[in-house]
């Protein structure tokens, strides 16, 4: 179905002012019965019959349909002032994705609400890898500068590169239960080029730069100097945080790979220009 960019701009319009957000939470959420009006349901009871198809799709993607359809009253005014109560529902965006998809199509309200929903839907999905990006890109970023600091640390005290990367090498076997840092590439299929850390989940990167910072601080403090004494300390410091670890029922080494990060970072790119692009309103064609 095509729309007139005036209708666009009227419908769009309609549904954002009918928009709420619950302050405390900060959510989203829209009620079914300004909905029924926007989606052109002029009768309750059609609706409602909606909103319990749209129940039975939330359940069948094995969603609990509670924490998207929320059952409450409110007044209404009727005739001459007074006032009674009627069924209501708050609505979260995705369940109102779910009644525009199994409302009927052939309502111009409702073909454009599918789209409104989907589109809003997909930009939330954004919005969460982003947040995602942001958290993995900040601590790889501090790892990044402590393992910066730690080589630094070490070349004034004895350690060239290839000793770095022995040190290294040894505290994620204390890390990951014996798995060294080749080990580690070899089970998350990472190209002996590529830095393990850019495939490591945030809890897991989080937990590296600790053990490193606690290095860094010891070599300053403790004044240590040589390899050995270097990656007894490193190891020392990595089995104390794998330690903690195991204790909260974590085993690094058997968490799930994470996203490449490069290839995380571009796909949000890539995913914000088409959803800036798909927001886009026709041009008005040249008479």
């Amino acid at each position: 179905m095509e729309f007139e960019k005036s209708t666009l701009i009227e419908l769009k319009r309609k549904f954002d002012s009918i928009t709420n957000t619950e302050e405390k939470e900060n959510v989203e959420f829209w009620y079914a019965r300004d909905l029924q009006e926007q989606l052109g349901y002029t009768q309750w009871r059609n609706f409602l019959e909606v909103i319990k198809k749209a129940m039975i799709s939330c359940e069948s993607a094995g969603i609990t349909i509670s924490d998207h359809f929320a059952e409450v009253s409110k007044m209404i005014e009727v005739a001459k002032g007074a006032k009674r109560k009627v069924q209501d529902y708050m609505l979260t965006r995705y369940a109102c994705y779910l009644i525009a998809q199994n409302g009927n199509s052939k309502k111009q309200e409702i073909a454009f609400a599918q789209t409104y929903f989907a589109v809003q839907t997909r930009k939330q999905e954004i919005i969460e890898d982003r947040i995602k990006l942001m958290n993995r890109l900040e601590a790889r970023e501090k790892l990044r500068e402590s393992e910066k600091l730690l080589s630094r640390n070490i070349y004034e005290r004895g350690v060239d590169d290839l000793g770095f990367a022995r040190i290294r090498s040894k505290g994620d076997s204390a890390l990951f239960g014996g798995l060294n840092t080749n080990a580690m590439k070899q089970k998350y299929g990472v190209k002996e080029t590529r830095p393990l850390a850019d495939f490591l989940p945030t809890l897991t990167i989080a937990a590296k730069n600790l053990a490193t910072e606690m290095t860094n601080y010891n070599i300053t403090q403790k004044d240590m100097y040589g390899e050995n004494n270097i990656t007894n300390e490193h190891v020392d410091n990595n089995l104390s945080v794998r330690n903690m670890l195991n204790k909260r029922g974590i085993r690094p080494e058997n968490l799930k790979p994470a996203e490449d990060l490069k290839k995380l970072e571009r796909r949000v790119k890539i995913e914000k220009k088409k959803m800036a692009d798909n927001e886009k309103l026709p041009k008005e064609k040249n008479a």
